[in-house]
């Protein structure tokens, strides 16, 4: 991360000073209340928000890979709407739960619901846990799935 930010204050920041420049003097020439004015009084508010990548490594320029995370669930709110009854779309939730979380623990989905299934029947509510995908990984699933990338 130190790398990225080294180029961040290299290439981006001069960049970003000349952008912040040109903002601050167009905003006491723009009429405030035109488009072009709130743009600018928007985006000098956020400045140092804006600003803060080229501080910390860390953080990404954009939010694509939170909007990729989160589409599936933005598409699934649209499908419930058509489930065809409340039950319905309780049960697609709950799916998209169980296959959610097995992706985030890279197991196949089908294997994990056989294992699933064969344990439910005899485990308590007190054990739920221990047949959730995070214990099927530990104990049953050391043939992990290729997740693709985010």
């Amino acid at each position: 991360m130190t790398q990225r930010k080294q180029i961040r204050q290299a290439e981006a920041k001069p960049i970003l000073e000349e952008l912040k420049k040109y903002f601050d003097q167009q905003a006491l020439v723009v009429t405030p209340s035109s488009l072009i004015g709130k743009a600018f009084a928007y985006t000098l508010k956020r400045w140092k928000k804006l600003a803060g990548y080229i501080i910390d490594g860390r953080i990404e320029i954009n939010n694509n890979l939170i909007e990729n995370s989160i589409r599936p669930l933005a598409l699934g709110r649209k499908n419930y709407l058509f489930a065809g009854n409340h039950d319905a779309a309780v049960n697609i939730a709950n799916f998209y739960t169980v296959f959610g979380s097995c992706k985030k623990q890279g197991v196949n989905p089908y294997d994990y619901l056989v294992w699933y299934l064969e344990r439910v029947n005899d485990t308590s509510i007190q054990e739920i846990t221990s047949i959730s995908p995070v214990s099927y990984k530990e104990t049953e699933g050391n043939e992990e799935i290729e997740v693709p990338p985010k």
